[in-house]
């Protein structure tokens, strides 16, 4: 013999629980917006494009008006640096946009702008003029924009700019660009006289101060340079003017994860605690925990809790079923054992006696006890044997009711056999189960004195609704709602075991139809009628009551 199949066992090792899944998905909620803030670099880079971009837009300006100056104020033998082309020369392409295009994230942050030096030359006078004129402008425009303006000569000396008039920025790398034509901008290490917050050293912008370099061209060459400046705005400047908003975004934000956890633990958490705790219960023989949850949370859960309730109650009832078919068996196999021990006994002792008293009627008589008890033994067994097979015995194959009928008749010559209705559906259940479900109908109908049976088809959703009626003695009252408890008989003189409906029941379940008593109504006058359903071929299993299809507890 096989060894028996080991019980399966869920494999021992750590696995998350509910609530700490829960709250890790709440913790990542929460951080999300924290995250966010590793992005907002994009943002800072806006914020240089969009200072880099103004400061193009007002150095442009300066640069024209300074070209206007020179050309319409200044003598026409002032040297110039190095001759350009005017950005108007093509008139083709009139329009020479300049674009911001400094990268936070790519372009190299330069160290702090060199000090000016003293120039080599001093500056022309029309040029130290021209700047005197145009340093009120400057100072008025930095009172807006806070940026801060230079206006240079060609040779690179500040001509308008505070305390660094007169001094020479040639040496510095966007100037010396500006000078020979070509306009600049680039990023270099701020120098603050403040300490700046500490929130502040997570934004690599607040660091960095803007310069851009603009050549102004006059009469064909650079005739002097706008030198401009400015530290663009920062992420947390502009958190701390809308902390009034972050704080309810943040008040918003934890709202929100502590509705999703509760949504959690309502709808997920409680509902599975509460499941684990039934499932122990039960493990102990608690019966009041075969009773629906508190809460079942989401349509799954409740879907799952239901069916472990179902399996649950179905185990109960087949474990009280087996104890109880274990008293029945006892009991019906007792009563014969004990009358065969009595009987053998008798037997012994009067051979075992100096003077038989027994005749030899009387030894015929308990003789024929045993060999009726034995056979009654042989009976229950076999029926036994087929109660067991009809639950176990494999559910393929069709047939049709117009081959049960004429097996039917063949096996029960006795019985008037009519049948009627759809006897060519292929009903889902093979013929030899289908044999044996007629047969024991038939067999319980001529054991009760019945001449005929009348077997009625009719199709209804999905099934066969076949009605098997005859006209024998009928079933009283008081028996209608024990006709399908194992041993139950009203004929156990006459041989009757009570074991030949619970297996067709129990054949039909197996296939997923069912049998019933006819109601009072349909029942023949003096005869026995029952409704049995079975299902088409093809189709799926006729319910049980309380929509889940309930096997046989044996």
């Amino acid at each position: 013999m096989s060894a028996p199949p080991r019980p399966l066992k869920v494999a021992r090792k750590w696995r998350p629980p509910v609530a700490l899944v829960v709250a890790l998905v709440i913790v990542a909620a929460l951080c999300l917006p924290l995250a966010g803030l590793f992005f907002f670099r994009i943002y800072e880079n806006q914020l240089i494009r969009q200072t880099e971009g103004e400061l193009i837009g007002q150095t442009a300006v300066l640069a024209a008006v300074m070209q206007r100056e020179i050309e319409s104020g200044t003598p026409a033998d002032l040297p110039l640096a190095t001759p350009v082309a005017s950005p108007l020369a093509d008139p083709r392409a009139p329009y020479r946009p300049i674009l911001p295009s400094l990268d936070l994230t790519h372009d190299q942050i330069l160290p702090p702008r060199a000090p000016a030096q003293a120039a080599a030359v001093p500056a022309e006078p029309a040029f130290v003029a021209l700047g005197a004129r145009l340093a009120p402008d400057l100072v008025a425009a930095q009172r807006t924009t806070l940026a801060g303006f230079r206006l240079l000569d060609p040779r690179g000396v500040v001509i308008a700019g505070r305390e660094e008039v007169g001094l020479s920025l040639a040496h510095v790398e966007e100037v010396a660009q500006a000078m020979g034509g070509t306009f600049s901008a680039v990023m270099r290490m701020r120098v603050s006289k403040h300490e700046p917050p500490p929130l502040y050293s997570l934004s690599r912008g607040t660091d960095v101060r803007l310069f851009v370099a603009m050549p102004v061209v006059a009469r064909g060459a650079v005739a002097g340079v706008v030198y401009a400046s400015r530290t663009p705005s920062n992420v947390f400047k502009s958190l701390h003017e809308e902390r009034g908003k972050v704080a309810a975004a943040g008040l918003a934000i934890l709202a929100v994860a502590a509705t999703i956890g509760f949504i959690f633990q309502r709808a997920i958490t409680r509902p599975i605690r509460e499941l684990m705790a039934r499932t122990v219960a039960i493990r102990h023989g608690d019966r009041a925990a075969l009773t629906p949850l508190r809460h079942h949370g989401t349509a799954e859960l409740a879907a799952l809790s239901q069916g472990f309730l179902d399996t649950a109650q179905a185990l109960q009832d087949r474990s009280d079923f087996i104890a109880t078919f274990a008293a029945h068996v006892s009991h019906e196999l007792k009563s014969p054992l004990t009358a065969i021990k009595g009987a053998a006994e008798l037997l012994r002792d009067d051979l075992d006696a100096p003077a038989p008293a027994m005749d030899r009627a009387d030894q015929q008589r308990f003789l024929d006890n045993i060999i009726a008890d034995t056979a009654r033994l042989t009976v229950i067994v076999q029926r036994l044997r087929d109660l067991a097979r009809a639950e176990a015995m494999p559910t393929a194959g069709t047939t049709t009711l117009a081959a049960v009928v004429a097996d039917l008749a063949a096996g029960f010559p006795a019985l008037a056999i009519a049948a009627t209705g759809d006897l060519g559906a292929p009903i889902r259940i093979s013929p030899e189960n289908a044999r044996i479900v007629f047969a024991h109908l038939a067999d319980n109908a001529q054991s009760h004195g019945a001449r005929r049976l009348d077997l009625a088809a009719a199709r209804e959703s999905g099934a066969v609704r076949v009605r098997v009626a005859d006209d024998g003695a009928g079933i009283s009252p008081t028996n209608r709602e024990r006709i399908f408890d194992s041993f139950f008989t009203s004929r156990r003189d006459s041989g009757g075991t009570g074991m030949g409906l619970p297996i067709v029941r129990a054949m039909l379940e197996a296939h997923g139809g069912d049998i019933t008593l006819a109601a009072e109504g349909e029942a023949h006058r003096t005869g026995a009628s029952f409704v049995l359903h079975i299902p088409l071929a093809g189709a799926e299993g006729r319910p049980a009551p309380g929509g889940a299809a309930t096997p046989s507890p044996v």
